[in-house]
């Protein structure tokens, strides 16, 4: 989003300069920039708690722990998000083509989304989640809300 756009009434969206006041400049250049963060090196990559991730840009709940799972590729990986917080977009970018998904209410990028694999998990799917996009409550937190 440009800083000359207004976002929709209601709607988590902010201009860029917004962004950057409140976002780090590693989350900045994930959530807004569609960057990547190394593999291995995220928080939640190996991170089993029970509870709920959420869009670290604006904190809407994204994915429950019940759907984490060990993919073994350095990210946090799902097989599939909270209904309706998730948007996914045909990403062809580095010559290949992949399934973006971003928080459906701010837009910030997560990672992308790959199917067949041949992962156990009901949905066949892996969401391959950048960790920096991510925040986290563990059950607790949650049923005190």
């Amino acid at each position: 989003m440009s800083d000359s756009a207004a976002p929709a009434p209601g709607s988590k969206a902010k201009s860029d300069s917004e962004w950057r006041a409140i976002l780090n400049k590693e989350q900045f250049r994930i959530l807004r920039e569609k960057g990547t963060e190394r593999p291995g090196t995220g928080e939640y990559d190996k991170h089993y708690e029970e509870g709920v991730y959420s869009c670290a840009g604006c904190g809407t709940p994204l994915y429950k722990s019940t759907t984490k799972f060990s993919s073994g590729c350095g990210w946090p990986a799902f097989f599939d998000a909270i209904p309706g917080a998730v948007s996914r977009r045909d990403d062809g970018s580095y010559g290949m083509t992949r399934t973006e998904i971003t928080c459906t209410a701010c837009g910030g990028h997560l990672g992308h989304v790959f199917k067949g694999e041949g992962f156990n998990t009901p949905t066949d799917e892996r969401h391959c989640v950048n960790s920096i996009s991510l925040n986290f409550s563990s059950e607790d937190d949650v049923k005190k809300d």
